[in-house]
């Protein structure tokens, strides 16, 4: 009788966690709006969905590669050919792309000005082996450079559920981002595939064509990996930006390699010309992702998951243990509604910090990898170089 009560009291917590959950997304939808376009919203929320626009919709598939009007649906040659070969064209005769091993597809190019509004995809595979870029303005170095999974916040090479509003993964493995991306001449977006196997991919790319407001900067999204800290207890998330812009997420895939609590460390936003030390200071990891003592259920005394609009601790590998060498974990942070802006120059970085003996911090040699979200004025700078092949992976 008490574990029914207690399984009853769980289903209704979790019941109502979802409902707090939906209703926060419902109110976020109704209330928040954003203007990219020139006279139009490239971006509607719930309550600007009565309004008219000029803009134009568009989307790129394996079943429309160039996205142009009336053009969707026509192809003869696919990967759905011998499924609709009684049924004939129009039938799903091109769902996907196969992309070769070593090679790299290019999944569309668009013509501007306009604004991607959002994408879909689900790539086979090694999720780490598959770099996805995305190219503005007919620039030759990208905007965006980053293993498909980590871009999608599911860093640790397994599917883990996201809700959130500027991303969200689904069962099986369907990875959706709402990010808006402008761009004003062109939009090129290309996936590599590393591995020695070939990978399919099927992908829509929703978006439209319309006059980009002056204000509107551009999208960018670069990860970063350190198996080892060089500087051990410092790991930089994001440095080397020249220009004027707005930071708005942090993804983080963690290894810890020591015992006991690991996130004490802060996190630092050097703006406009900081050097020692920073405008805005954190207090710990855990509150930077908004949660607080350590993640851990009071209840259960293991790390408790959570996956909300803004923030989540998403992935905890294994989810039965705590505070033990080798655990694994994946978080988010958007500031959709708390962007850090700057004028000239940004740079970020978050100690990793635990305890040792007698109530004293020691800094910590985990292995970390992130992706920086962040719209900025172009041209940007060169990223740094991805890892080596062999180190994208996890032992």
């Amino acid at each position: 009788m008490c574990n029914k009560q207690h399984s009853m009291q769980t289903t209704k917590r979790n019941s109502f966690s979802a409902l707090k959950i939906s209703l926060s997304l419902a109110v976020l939808f109704l209330f928040c709006s954003t203007s990219l376009a020139a006279d139009d919203f490239l971006t509607p929320f719930l309550s600007q969905l009565p309004e008219l626009s000029k803009a134009e919709s568009r989307s790129i598939s394996p079943e429309n590669f160039t996205g142009d009007k009336g053009k969707g649906g026509m192809a003869e040659e696919g990967t759905g050919k011998h499924a609709s070969s009684e049924l004939g064209r129009g039938w799903k005769v091109s769902p996907s792309v196969r992309i070769k091993a070593h090679s790299t597809f290019t999944l569309g190019v668009i013509k501007g000005p306009g604004s991607i509004q959002q994408i879909w995809m689900t790539p086979t595979g090694n999720w780490r082996h598959s770099i996805l870029r995305f190219y503005w303005d007919e620039e030759t170095e990208p905007s965006v450079e980053c293993p498909v999974g980590d871009f999608f916040a599911c860093g640790l090479g397994k599917y883990c559920q996201i809700n959130s509003l500027a991303v969200c993964v689904n069962p099986g493995s369907a990875f959706n981002c709402y990010w808006p991306m402008p761009f004003r001449k062109q939009a090129r977006i290309t996936m590599e595939n590393l591995d020695e196997k070939d990978m399919t991919l099927y992908y829509q790319i929703n978006y439209t064509l319309s006059e980009m407001s002056k204000k509107a900067a551009y999208f960018h999204a670069q990860f970063r990996q350190e198996k080892s800290l060089k500087d051990k207890g410092l790991y930089t998330i994001l440095d080397g930006i020249s220009g004027q812009g707005q930071y708005v997420g942090t993804y983080m895939a963690r290894e810890v390699h020591g015992s006991g609590w690991w996130g004490e460390g802060e996190i630092k936003f050097y703006i406009d010309g900081d050097k020692e030390f920073p405008t805005i200071c954190g207090t710990g990891t855990e509150d930077y992702f908004c949660g607080s003592y350590n993640f851990e259920n009071s209840e259960t005394h293991k790390y408790q998951t959570f996956s909300t609009p803004y923030t989540g601790l998403t992935q905890v590998i294994p989810p039965d243990k705590i505070y033990v060498p080798g655990q694994r974990l994946g978080l988010y942070r958007w500031h959709i509604s708390d962007p850090v802006r700057f004028k000239k120059d940004f740079k970020v970085t978050i100690q990793s910090l635990g305890w040792k003996e007698g109530g004293i911090y020691l800094p910590f040699d985990d292995r970390i990898s992130t992706v920086a979200y962040w719209y900025q004025t172009e041209p940007h700078k060169k990223f740094p170089k991805l890892p080596a092949f062999e180190d994208l992976n996890w032992p």
